[in-house]
């Protein structure tokens, strides 16, 4: 039997209840520092080794996290769907959980990539990356993430998925970010949308009967049950 594809966006909520801290604050700030200040190629060049330290800050706390129920009960829906996530975040919580295809929309903490040439990446084996760590070829290794004012270069892999939707999901994220929250443009006519959020605005193409005012780990049970109840 061939299964449905179920595409997924998901974001921080996503992870904040394994204890990871949303992308931003209700103060502007990004777990006490200024975005400016550590995720812009800018702060890169004036002080790179205070950007190593504030990754390797938020690479522990990722390292020290467990997947919640609600990466559990994605990864659990692979019996039934053809599961295909796309996320913001730069944890594994996802493939942890069991998770077979999830890309990275804007990299992974747990990798780190050359500064001298950009497809080269490398595995960081705990949770430091550190002045003088270097690619192979020579060069000083920064976190493979994608900041501010830099290009997603993993978009038009996400769309091409997102094309391919029989369902799409939308969970932990306000869709405040771009260019992520452009995917929702590519969704084919006649394709069910759905969103798990307690905080979520009214978005246009979202059928107010399929918004999930909850949380990632209730969200996802609900969304669970009314997608395999029908197909048991």
């Amino acid at each position: 039997m061939i299964k449905s594809k179920l595409v997924v966006l998901s974001g921080a909520g996503m992870s904040a209840e394994s204890g990871i801290p949303t992308f931003r604050g209700s103060d502007g700030l990004w777990e006490g520092h200024r975005i400016e200040d550590v995720a812009t190629p800018q702060a890169w060049e004036a002080d790179f080794r205070s950007v190593l330290e504030f990754y390797n800050y938020r690479r522990e706390a990722v390292l020290n996290a467990e997947p919640n129920e609600g990466h559990s009960k994605l990864a659990e829906l692979q019996e039934w769907l053809d599961v295909e996530i796309i996320t913001q975040n730069i944890d594994d919580l996802h493939e942890r959980a069991g998770s077979n295809h999830v890309m990275h929309l804007h990299g992974e903490i747990r990798k780190a990539r050359s500064t001298q040439k950009d497809d080269l990446i490398v595995d960081i084996a705990g949770p430091d990356l550190n002045e003088g760590d270097l690619c192979p070829l020579g060069s000083q290794l920064r976190p493979h993430v994608v900041w501010f004012g830099e290009p997603v270069p993993m978009m038009e892999k996400a769309i091409e998925k997102v094309l391919t939707a029989d369902i799409f999901l939308v969970v932990g994220t306000s869709l405040q970010v771009y260019p992520a929250a452009s995917l929702l443009n590519f969704i084919q006519p006649g394709v069910p949308i759905y969103s798990i959020d307690p905080n979520l605005e009214n978005v246009s193409g979202i059928p107010p009967e399929n918004v999930i005012r909850k949380g990632a780990v209730e969200g996802m049970k609900v969304f669970a049950e009314r997608l395999i109840s029908p197909l048991n």
